[in-house]
C-alpha cells in the first residue's frame, strides 16, 4: 500500500518461469522483499529465486485472473486478498498451521481479509497518506485539507497516484464519507473533490515518486509512510503528514498462487522470511512496520527516529467493496481523468 517504485524485476537468476526442483518465483511489490533474504534463502535451501514486481495490486489481480502464471509467492494487501479468495485465484495451504502463525501478532490474525487464516501469512502493514517536500513547503500538514484543497505554496504543486484505490479512501476519510459507499450522492461529493483539486495537480503517476517529489517538481505527493522513511533516511527534505482525519490502511500477506509450480519452496520461503531474525531484516530494509514477531534491539526503525510508521492519528483499512460501491469508484476515477 504501499510502497511503490518504477516496475522492474529484481532477481538472482533470470530466466523463463517454469515448475523445476530447486526454484521458486515471486510476484511481489517492486523492490519490497530485501535482497540480502533473497540471497541467504537462496543459499540456505540451494534454491535459485527469481522476483518480478509490480506497482499495482490491479496489476497483480488482472495477471492472476488470467490465468496460470507461473508464480509460486504473491503479496496482495488486504481488501485484494478478500477478492483472491473469493475468486479461488490462491492456494489454500494451511497457513495457521505453520511455525509463521505462530509469528503473528495477535491483532493481525485471523483478520477478516482471511478470517481462518488458511491462505496467508501477513509481511508488512501501513497506511497512505501524502507527503510534502519542507523546502518547498513549510505550511500545516495536520488536515487534508490542505492536500485536497491546496492553496499559497502547495497549489498547482502536488501529485496523486495513478490508480484509485487509496486516493480515493483519503478523500472519503476527508468527507466523512464510509469506505465502500453505494450512495451516489456521497460519491458524487467525492468526485467534486477531486475536480476541483485537478488544477493542482502536476501529475498522476506511480512511478518515481521520491524522484518527483525530492527534486521539487511537485511538493506534495500522496504516497506510503515506509517510502518516506526510506527517503528521508536518504537525506530527502521529505516529511509525511499525519491528519487530523486519519491516514488509509494497508497489510500485505504472503500467498501461493493456483497452480504455483514450486508449492513446497514458496512455503519453506514463509516460514523462512518470518522468523524473527529475518522479519526484522525485512522490517529493515522495506522500512514498512512488520507484523510478525521481530527482535526489538535490532530494529532500525523506531518511534523516535521514524514517526511515520507509529501514527497517532486513526488508520481505517482500506476494504473489499461490493459491486455496486467499486462501480462507483470507478465512475469517479474515469470522469476524473477524461
Amino acid at each position: 500500500m504501499n510502497k511503490l517504485y518504477s516496475a522492474t524485476a529484481i532477481a538472482l537468476c533470470f530466466g523463463t518461469v517454469a515448475a523445476a526442483e530447486g526454484k521458486l518465483n515471486l510476484y511481489v511489490w517492486s523492490e519490497s522483499i530485501a535482497p540480502e533474504l533473497i540471497e541467504k534463502f537462496s543459499q540456505e535451501y540451494d534454491v535459485d529465486v527469481s522476483v518480478d514486481g509490480y506497482t499495482s495490486n490491479e496489476d497483480l489481480l488482472t495477471k492472476l485472473q488470467a490465468g496460470a502464471s507461473g508464480y509460486d509467492l504473491a503479496a496482495p494487501s488486504q481488501h485484494f486478498l478478500r477478492i483472491m479468495i473469493d475468486e479461488e485465484l490462491i492456494e489454500e495451504f494451511g497457513a495457521s498451521e505453520l511455525d509463521a502463525y505462530d509469528a503473528i501478532d495477535e491483532r493481525w490474525r485471523n483478520q477478516w481479509w482471511d478470517e481462518t487464516q488458511r491462505y496467508s501469512i501477513p509481511l508488512a502493514y501501513g497506511s497512505a497518506g501524502f507527503a510534502v517536500n519542507t523546502a518547498e513547503y513549510d505550511g500545516p500538514t495536520d488536515s487534508l485539507k490542505y492536500f485536497f484543497e491546496p492553496e499559497s505554496d502547495l497549489a498547482g504543486k502536488i501529485a496523486m497516484l495513478s490508480y484509485p484505490d487509496e486516493v480515493i479512501g483519503a478523500a472519503q476519510l476527508y468527507l466523512g464519507v464510509p469506505f465502500c459507499s453505494e450512495d451516489p450522492d456521497e460519491m458524487k461529493r467525492v468526485l467534486d473533490l477531486l475536480m476541483a483539486q485537478k488544477e493542482h495537480v502536476a501529475a498522476y503517476s506511480s512511478d518515481n515518486i521520491e524522484g518527483r517529489l525530492s527534486s521539487g517538481e511537485v511538493a506534495a505527493h500522496f504516497w506510503w509512510d515506509g517510502e518516506v522513511v526510506r527517503a528521508k533516511g536518504d537525506g530527502a527534505p521529505v516529511e509525511y503528514a499525519m491528519t487530523k482525519e486519519g491516514l488509509v490502511g494497508w497489510i500485505d500477506s504472503l500467498v501461493i498462487p493456483k497452480g504455483a509450480p514450486n508449492r513446497d519452496n514458496a512455503i519453506k520461503f514463509i516460514e523462512f522470511i518470518s522468523t524473527p531474525e529475518n522479519a526484522t531484516a525485512q522490517m529493515n530494509y522495506y522500512a514498512h512496520s512488520s507484523p510478525l514477531e521481530v527482535v526489538e534491539a535490532d530494529k532500525k526503525y523506531t518511534k523516535e527516529n521514524a514517526p511515520a510508521l507509529y501514527p497517532e492519528v486513526p488508520v481505517e483499512m482500506s476494504r473489499s467493496c461490493s459491486p455496486a460501491a467499486q462501480d462507483l469508484v470507478t465512475r469517479v476515477w474515469t470522469q476524473l481523468l477524461q
